[in-house]
């Protein structure tokens, strides 16, 4: 997969995506992340890539040249997305979309954000984290690529991994342990030294069910309330 970074930042953007499971994936050649600075594409001497908004008030906006000559130059994958707070809200679900794609290309806004023209004929759509603002857009495409990249076949260890994490099925991850198997008194749930893999399973999908409700009763209305199993899954653990 190819992800594209557009921003004034790139050294922010591209020494996370150099460490941890990106960076593996990285120089694995799993992952093709490929950052851009739209200063490179500026044609004065202070490379400047904002300016005042017409019709006067607070704040600097992002200049069109810069940004439509980046993109033009290095033809990204599409779609392109602006990353900005009225966007579509990334989710695990959009994750997933996106990480089913051979590549898209993230814009990274600043200051006041981009000239309209930025959003009407050049990005392909816009993309956000949560209903908060920040300082730019370098922030919200970490997040993007910590996301999606984690996704793409081969990036984690385990592929299998993904599909017990939380917000796979509409619900919050069980929990975890391991040793010792105990500390300071607690001990590890002894369903999950018995062997039994099977009732292992049960019990954490009991578990997931039971943290879900508890933390996130969104995510079980959302999916229409429990169903005759996961009553019965509850109860074969019932505390």
């Amino acid at each position: 997969m190819r992800i594209d970074v557009f921003t004034i930042f790139p050294g922010l953007v591209d020494g996370f995506a150099s460490e941890s499971l990106l960076g593996r994936a990285r120089q694995q050649g799993t992952l093709d992340v490929r950052v851009h600075d739209l200063r490179d594409q500026t044609t004065d001497t202070h490379r400047t890539v904002d300016d005042s908004p017409f019709g006067g008030g607070a704040g600097m906006v992002m200049v069109p040249e810069p940004i439509f000559a980046a993109v033009e130059l290095v033809d990204p994958p599409r779609p392109l997305l602006y990353l900005r707070p009225a966007g579509r809200r990334l989710d695990q679900d959009y994750a997933r979309e996106l990480a089913s794609r051979d590549g898209f290309s993230l814009l990274c806004g600043r200051y006041e954000g981009v000239d309209e023209r930025v959003r009407e004929h050049l990005v392909d759509g816009e993309l956000s984290i949560g209903d908060y603002v920040l300082g730019g857009g370098e922030v919200a495409a970490m997040v993007v690529l910590e996301a999606v990249g984690r996704l793409v076949p081969g990036v984690m260890g385990n592929d299998t991994s993904a599909n017990e994490e939380s917000f796979s099925e509409g619900l919050l991850e069980y929990p975890h342990y391991t040793r010792p198997a105990e500390f300071r008194g607690w001990a590890v749930p002894d369903v999950l030294r018995s062997g039994d893999h099977a009732k292992v399973a049960r019990w954490r999908r009991a578990e997931s069910l039971r943290r879900t409700m508890a933390l996130r009763p969104d995510l079980i209305e959302a999916r229409g309330g429990l169903t005759a199993e996961e009553h019965a899954r509850l109860g074969e653990f019932d505390r």
